[in-house]
């Protein structure tokens, strides 16, 4: 299930705290994004990084009309839980297991 981002806080440096449509909250810290390069060079820019939003109709936190985090993603790292399953390649989904076996047939 997806949660929209209802609230967000600046709380210092690059950390904001969210609160989502279930009630859950937590701080995340977007430091690590600087490391991505790419769009994420704008959070250089404390001043432009402060200068966030919510856009309501989707639910996300945007930067602009260039940069926005998925709500997933936002999610999984204020409130500690996983991301969803499809959001992670390093699972790969049961279905999608090949197993394989020796079926060599006689002559």
């Amino acid at each position: 299930m997806l949660h929209d981002v209802v609230s967000a806080t600046y709380q210092g440096d690059y950390r904001i705290e969210l609160e989502f449509d279930d009630g859950l909250r937590g701080i995340v810290d977007f430091s690590k994004y600087l490391e991505s390069g790419g769009v994420f060079e704008r959070f250089r820019d404390l001043e432009f990084f402060r200068n966030f939003k919510i856009n309501k109709e989707l639910g996300v936190l945007t930067w602009g009309d260039e940069i926005d985090i998925a709500p997933e993603t936002l999610y999984a790292k204020a409130t500690g839980t996983p991301l969803p399953a499809w959001m992670n390649p390093e699972e790969e989904p049961q279905e999608k297991r090949i197993l394989h076996t020796d079926s060599a047939v006689d002559g």
